[in-house]
């Protein structure tokens, strides 16, 4: 697949993560920074705001309250007006985990994932969070990934990075996950699957750390294109844009030596590019229980 990207934040995150579109604007955090930032394409207007702690994610809240954060000490409340206000603990502190990445599905429900911050230890988890509260629904991973769910609702996607794999499960609709199995491993030497999106056809886009891109695969876990951007370590894709057709890429400059950063000089940068297919909208947090 051929590509135009641009880059049109040219910010060198240490660890850009976690892109989403919400209303007009790509959000997104730097884990490491630690800020979040936010784009407004139509104006080209760029806010950053300082985080107390390690951020790994973003998700709105529906009804315009702001957004969940996901920081090392647990979950929060983040409006850019007012700041972070903590909301629970996720893990016992000794762990040394922190949340990485995270997905909202078509229902409202929060999934998102812990990771050990060393990146040493299997300790970290995925999590489902609804208006009854947090519950564990995978474990034994070390840096979990790329939650996202198939446009049916009925599949979901979870990838161990380490191992390099990515797994599929059955989403039952009141949110239970079953028939765990592997839905592609990536045999990329030096690359591994880091953030994914789900389009609106229903392929996954995996964004390849290590790997200067991302792979689109199909249901049936076929690797169907490919797109190659000027940054080794290449995080997540969002679709963005008022048709859903940009398709944003975070990157790094974690890990990267002084060669490395001189030579490719946009890593940590926010790409954009077009592409021919539309992703699925960004879903909002449902906290509140239906009446």
């Amino acid at each position: 697949m051929s590509t135009t990207e641009t880059c049109v934040w040219d910010l060198k995150a240490t660890l850009g993560e976690g892109p989403i579109w919400h209303r007009d604007t790509l959000w997104f955090v730097d884990i490491k920074g630690p800020r979040i930032h936010s784009f407004h394409p139509a104006s080209g207007e760029r806010l950053s705001f300082d985080a107390p702690e390690p951020v790994g994610f973003l998700a709105p809240i529906a009804g315009g309250g702001g957004f969940i954060a996901g920081l090392k000490s647990g979950l929060h409340r983040f409006h850019p007006a007012s700041g972070f206000q903590k909301m629970l603990e996720i893990e016992p502190v000794e762990l040394d985990n922190r949340a990485n990445d995270a997905t909202v599905d078509p229902a409202g429900r929060l999934w998102f994932g812990t990771m050990h911050d060393g990146e040493e230890k299997p300790t970290g988890a995925l999590y489902r969070m609804t208006a009854d509260g947090v519950a564990k629904m995978d474990k034994g991973v070390c840096i979990t990934n790329g939650p996202c769910v198939s446009p049916d609702g009925e599949t979901f996607y979870h990838t161990d990075t380490l191992e390099k794999t990515i797994y599929a499960y059955d989403l039952s609709a009141d949110g239970l996950l079953s028939n765990k199995r592997i839905f592609v491993k990536i045999g990329i030497d030096g690359a591994w699957p880091d953030g994914s999106v789900v389009d609106a056809e229903g392929y996954l886009w995996v964004a390849l750390w290590g790997g200067f891109g991302a792979v689109r695969f199909s249901p049936s876990g076929e690797a169907v294109a490919r797109i190659d951007l000027p940054a080794p370590n290449v995080t997540k894709p969002c679709f963005g844009g008022p048709d859903l057709k940009t398709l944003y890429f975070t990157t790094a400059r974690k890990g990267l030596s002084d060669a490395e950063l001189a030579a490719y000089p946009l890593a940590g940068g926010l790409f954009a590019l077009p592409v021919g297919v539309a992703g699925q909208p960004q879903y909002e947090v449902r906290l509140d229980r239906p009446q």
